[in-house]
């Protein structure tokens, strides 16, 4: 009989078979598979029977509840075809099945494992934060890695762009296109779909320096608690906000020491150099009441986050207290730092030794022959500036003054 919506209406399971195929009298293979389920109803289901390699093979169309009779067959001719021409439509229907198990959330879980070793501490954190935080590309994580497109990557990156920012967008594509670029390695996609994708255009080096006034109420503004203690800290170091949220009780020296130091590691620096920064009495001040725990290193945040991570929250806070009418990023604080020593009159050498930078005077041959880390004048550096925000906060006389030849300072 032919299969029609109006005649397998009428078919019912026999009371002494629990499960049977009704063929189609038009088209041979195609069928109306009834089923006992474990709760005694009848299931059906639309299947294509057929043989390949010397065994009978079934291909499973879908549900009759679901799809009705003209629907099923038009399927089971495009799957009896594929069949005729040499096919097999259920192996694809398998392989297709497993490559949906390989999410992109999966594959970046594999992605992260393999390159870890070869990262350095601030990449991978990088790396997690671009490919596993939902704000990014969590839309496309339950997706099968290779059914993401350009159009899927190049919508995510207008969302990146218009919630966080051009520059947060390019880095984010940058992270995308790597990982992609190693799934092609492993044979998992066959095309990279950040390409032709629209790179996000970074804005302008900021400028933005900050003035005395605006150091000051920030100072102020700033809390007893983790973001206020650390935002003074890179005022006092000119350090950058993950040094410094990710600072931990194993880098510093004792605090009770003559010359206590701070030895950012290597695996936490920018440049993958370690840096060491004498901490002068200001410092310890905000270092020393901090509470040490037992259960974690990190001097900041809580111990699952490995370091500080309310910087968003911490800053609108800051910014509710200090009234500054200007937009302003803690990243300004390390500039106005640099600039401000300059003002100083602190050698340009001397303020790339307290940054840690490894261009600049070190670049090229300099870099080479001259490994001074300049110690005694970062330390004089050092003292000037806390002495310099010590009077914008509280007022009164310095302590700390140059000599008439910047190269030099005293202690008075």
């Amino acid at each position: 009989m032919k299969l029609t919506d109006k005649v397998i209406a009428t078919l019912t399971l026999p009371a002494d078979k629990k499960d049977v195929i009704h063929f189609d009298s038009d088209l041979r293979g195609f069928g109306l598979r009834l089923r006992r389920g474990a709760d005694g109803r009848t299931m059906r289901s639309w299947v294509c029977q057929f043989r390949r390699a010397g065994s009978s093979r079934r291909y499973l169309i879908g549900s009759a509840d679901v799809v009705n009779a003209e629907q099923a067959r038009a399927k089971a001719k495009k799957v009896l075809a594929a069949i005729a021409l040499g096919d097999d439509p259920q192996a694809d229907k398998a392989e297709r099945r497993d490559k949906d198990r390989l999410t992109m959330r999966s594959v970046v879980d594999e992605y992260i494992a393999d390159k870890a070793s070869d990262w350095r501490a601030p990449t991978l954190r990088d790396n997690k934060r671009y490919l596993t935080a939902g704000a990014y590309f969590g839309a496309l994580h339950g997706m099968a890695i290779d059914k993401i497109g350009r159009r899927d990557v190049a919508t995510r990156l207008i969302a990146v762009k218009r919630e966080h920012g051009p520059i947060v967008a390019a880095a984010a594509r940058a992270k995308l296109a790597a990982f992609f670029t190693w799934a092609m390695r492993q044979g998992l996609v066959e095309h990279n779909p950040t390409i032709g994708t629209e790179p996000p255009k970074r804005t302008a080096s900021r400028e933005r320096v900050l003035g005395d006034d605006e150091l000051a109420a920030i100072w102020n503004a700033c809390r007893d608690d983790d973001y206020g203690r650390i935002v003074r800290l890179l005022i006092l170091l000119g350090a950058r906000r993950q040094e410094v949220g990710g600072m931990a009780w194993g880098e510093l020296d004792d605090l009770d020491a003559p010359q206590p130091t701070w030895m950012l590691p290597a695996k936490r620096s920018k440049n993958g150099h370690s840096h060491t920064l004498p901490l002068l009495p200001a410092a310890v001040e905000i270092i020393r009441p901090v509470r040490r725990m037992v259960t974690r290193d990190r001097l900041f945040g809580s111990v699952a986050a490995g370091g500080f991570m309310g910087w968003d929250k911490g800053k609108l806070g800051l910014d509710e207290r200090a009234g500054i009418s200007a937009p302003w990023v803690l990243h300004d604080i390390r500039r106005s730092v640099a600039s401000k020593m300059g003002d100083l009159g602190i050698m340009p050498h001397v303020i790339e030794a307290v940054l840690g930078h490894r261009g600049g005077f070190r670049a090229g041959v300099a870099g080479i022959y001259n490994k001074s880390a300049y110690e005694r004048e970062v330390r004089t550096a050092l003292a000037l500036w806390e002495d310099h925000i010590r009077v914008l906060v509280a007022g009164g006389a310095r302590k700390v003054v140059p000599y008439a030849h910047a190269a030099t300072r005293v202690a008075t």
